[in-house]
């Protein structure tokens, strides 16, 4: 039997004021105009807790 190595990827919401900071600020950021592709992404770091876990050893 061998360990398995993996790497896992968890996104919870963030408390509820910081979800709203984190969007009045993506809408604020379209609102004046700057490329969705900046704003979008950004808005989501702010709002997701994303966390990345790299699990298991090797054999």
């Amino acid at each position: 039997m061998v360990a398995r190595i993996g790497v896992t990827v968890d996104i919870h919401l963030r408390d509820l004021p910081i979800a709203l900071i984190g969007a009045a600020g993506g809408t604020f950021a379209l609102w004046a105009n700057a490329p969705a592709e900046v704003a979008m992404p950004t808005a989501l770091l702010i709002v997701l807790d994303i966390r990345l876990r790299r699990c298991g050893r090797r054999a």
